[in-house]
């Protein structure tokens, strides 16, 4: 009976999770260009005071989606990223000194979200080699190739959004919001999943989970969700 209780104690609310948050931490958040992100969760972040937080995310989503408005109300002190394109804001605040901005090729960035997630140091790639990519980063050569080290990342807490999940943390993906999800799921020392949908266990077939529970600490249910079932 204990380990069902502990199962369901995954289940939680966003007011049961903010205090997780605080300023200057580093957070990875979901999603690309928006599709994908916990708009929930980002919802409760943009209405707390919590600032200069160090965001790990794809992109900085667009000026009304995504993690775009915690860069337009400059609540983010610095990125690692991809591109920061689509977002005018993210642009203007770099060119200011205001957001300090680490850009990193996106197969570059999920492999060093993946290698943070599987407990590995950093990666080696030859992308950005005779660049300024290669600015201030350790290079080796293995086989007779010269490679760059790419750091690992990691967060103390980790934002994503899921389709489905159980009361376990079992979690399935709607097509291209997958994207960076599950990659960041393993990378956060804290996961935390807003989910569009929450079943019963066992309602997931094994074959279509794409991250296992035990990455996952707490599910909350994004807005319009009814999951009062699980304490019935």
């Amino acid at each position: 009976m204990s380990a069902i209780a502990n199962t369901y104690q995954k289940l939680t609310t966003i007011d049961r999770i903010m205090p997780l948050f605080h300023d200057e931490m580093t957070l990875m958040v979901g999603g690309f260009g928006g599709v994908g992100s916990p708009p929930t969760i980002l919802e409760a972040l943009l209405a707390s005071s919590i600032t200069d937080i160090h965001l790990i995310s794809n992109d900085t989503g667009f000026p009304d989606i995504g993690i775009g408005r915690m860069v337009r109300n400059e609540r983010i002190k610095s990125i690692i990223t991809s591109h920061i394109g689509s977002n005018p804001f993210a642009g203007k605040l770099m060119t200011e000194g205001k957001l300090a901005v680490e850009f990193s090729p996106q197969g570059t960035l999920a492999e060093r979200i993946r290698a943070g997630g599987v407990g590995l140091g950093g990666v080696l790639v030859d992308v950005g080699l005779d660049s300024i990519v290669e600015s201030d980063k350790q290079k080796i050569t293995v086989n007779g190739r010269q490679y760059l080290v790419e750091e690992a990342l990691t967060a103390e807490v980790s934002i994503i959004f899921a389709k489905k999940a159980d009361p376990f943390g079992n979690l399935v993906f709607d097509k291209s919001a997958r994207n960076m999800n599950p990659l960041m799921a393993m990378a956060g020392d804290i996961t935390i999943v807003e989910a569009q949908e929450i079943v019963p266990v066992g309602a997931l077939h094994p074959e279509e989970i794409v991250t296992p529970g035990v990455f996952v600490h707490h599910i909350v249910p994004s807005k319009g969700v009814n999951w009062k079932w699980a304490w019935e």
